[in-house]
Order: C-alpha cells, then structure tokens, then sequence
C-alpha cells in the first residue's frame, strides 16, 4: 500500500538542490575531520531531537555525558540523553526497512523509561496541544500490520532517498506505533534512510535544524494530517535538510582544518571553566576573579572570542550593553578536553 502524497514542482526542486550540495560537499569536505565533525554535530543531534520533546539539557551537558562526565540534572534527562547517544552511536548498523531494527533501536532509546520499550503500544494514544487532543493515532491492534505495510512501501519504493525518507517520517508520527518516543524514532529513522543513501547524514544534524523550527514541524504535520497528503511535511523537511547542509557548508574553516589545534591558555581554559549559558563581560569578570577589565579583555576574552570558542549574542553590535557571551559547540568540546 503506498502512502498518500504527491510531488510537486518546488518539491523536486529541493531535491535537486538538495542533491547538488550532497554532492559538493563529498568532494570537498576532508576526510580526515570526520570524527571531529561527527563529536560536534552529534552534540547537535541528540541535543535537538531531546529538545523537541521538553528536554531541558543544554548542549554543554550533552557535551559531558557524551565524554562520561557527571552533570547536575534530572535523572529523566540525564537517562534520555544517554539512551540517545547509544541508539545515534548505533545508527549505521540499523536496517531502515526491517522491523526488528526499528523495535531494537526503541528499546535502546528508551530503555529504563518506559516498561513497554521495544514494543508495539498496546492500547490508543492521542497526540496532545494546549490540552487538547490534536491527532488521534490508529488504533492499538492496527499497529503491527500498518508498520509492516509501510516498510514494505520502503523497501519496495523507487522514488529518491530524500522522498522516501520524508514520507517515512510522517507516516511514523501518523501511526505513533510507540507509547512513547516516537518522534525521536521518526526523526531518527529518517536520519538511517539519508544516511542509507549517503553517509554524510549520519553525521548531518538535522534534528537541531527542526528544533529550530519547531512549530512549523508540528504545523507541517497537521497539515498533512488534515490534507490526507503528506507533501507538506515533505516540503518542509526538504527545507531543513537544504539549511542544515548550507550550514555545514559555511562550517568555519578552524572546524574543518584537522592541523591546527590550538592550545588553550591557562587564562582561557580558566574562563571556559566558568561559563554557563549566556553571562555579560561583568559577570564572566567576576566570576574569574578578576578586578583589570583591560587585562581580562586581552588575556581571556579575545583569545576565546578569536579561536571561536565562544562568540557574542549580539555579534553586530559587540559594545551593545545588552552583549552577552556563550560557549560555541568548539568552546563546548574544548572545555570537557
């Protein structure tokens, strides 16, 4: 049974596009940065798709679990982030159109979280907004013969990766086959399918793209609901797709020149320490103890803020007073060295 949707002229424009930056960026992207990019866009990754679904973890404290550091944070989010990190460090060992990958990879997902992970629900379940039931999922007993039917339709399907992957994903959330987890499964399932066709979407993150442009991902799926067509879901995923690999393309050249790793100064490395989420040059003063604006601008800011490990929030603007300063995913990975 084939799914419901159709293609349309901006559709396969984007896939087009799409494929013409898939297949620059293979060339010129050096495989020797490989593992760094996929550390850094891991973190991205399992951030994103956590955040979507409430997840309060920042990217910093993804960053440390990932290195098995401890973090001060609730035991649920801790334990969601670590069970993410096993299921995408498994990705490419999964096959996209067999069954009992797709309940191996839940049960890692969401192992000590729910007693049914690995399993098909056994009851109904709706999708909930604002109180309100805003999707009422098929129901329990259709489940098994609904997911076969649909990966019967991928493995049977000739239309390119890119559609497919799409329509999977919709599908997925249109079924919710999960009592819990299922878009971090879905998001997940069609990372597999891209990187099934090419392996830079095993370290692509899509997922943060979204979390980006969270509600118009949720708007996109209730208009294919309400449509019975699931081309606008497929329209906009194609659009986070084309954004995250222009902005893996813009990547700063300090990210993709594996020689050079600068060394970072006891200065520096003592203003990485202290950083937590958004603080003013005061604050990040202070917190390093130190009373010399003059010194604390040459010897700790400027070094951080050249090497880009960490950058302002009003970069247009650097003596706004409203100016504050973060960590980049750099200065994140650099801090838990």
């Amino acid at each position: 049974m084939t799914p419901p949707f159709t293609i349309n002229s901006r559709i396969l424009n984007l896939v087009a596009q799409i494929s013409e930056k898939v297949g620059q960026l293979s060339q010129t992207l050096p495989q020797a940065v490989d593992l760094r990019l996929r550390r850094i866009n891991q973190v991205r990754t399992i951030h994103g798709t956590l955040a979507i679904e409430g997840n309060e973890l920042t990217q910093e404290q993804v960053t440390a679990i990932l290195g098995g550091k401890r973090v001060i944070a609730p035991v649920k989010a801790v334990q969601e982030a670590k069970n993410a990190i096993a299921v995408y460090e498994q990705l490419l060992q999964w096959h996209p159109q067999d069954e009992s990958d797709i309940l191996a990879a839940h049960k890692v997902l969401m192992l000590g979280m729910v007693d049914s992970a690995g399993q098909y629900r056994q009851s109904g379940v709706g999708v909930m907004k604002a109180g309100q039931v805003i999707h009422m999922a098929p129901p329990a007993n259709r489940v098994p013969t609904l997911m076969v039917e649909l990966l019967a339709w991928l493995q049977q399907s000739d239309d390119h990766a890119l559609i497919r992957s799409c329509v999977f994903h919709y599908e997925f959330e249109f079924i919710h086959p999960f009592a819990d987890g299922n878009g971090r499964m879905g998001r997940l399932w069609q990372t597999l399918i891209l990187a099934k066709w090419q392996p830079l979407f095993a370290y692509l993150p899509v997922e943060n793209i979204i979390h980006q442009h969270q509600e118009r991902y949720y708007q996109a799926i209730n208009a294919s609901t309400q449509q019975t067509d699931s081309a606008p879901f497929i329209e906009f995923m194609l659009g986070v797709i084309q954004q995250a690999l222009n902005e893996l393309d813009r990547t700063d050249e300090s990210i993709l020149t594996p020689q050079v790793n600068p060394q970072v100064s006891p200065q520096v490395r003592a203003l990485l320490q202290v950083m937590t989420g958004e603080m003013s040059r005061e604050e990040l003063q202070h917190a390093c103890g130190l009373k010399d604006r003059k010194s604390f601008r040459q010897r700790y800011l400027k070094p951080a803020l050249d090497e880009k490990w960490i950058e302002m929030t009003i970069p247009d603007a650097p003596n706004s007073r409203s100016q504050r300063y973060r960590l980049t995913t750099l200065g994140i990975e650099k801090k838990y060295q």
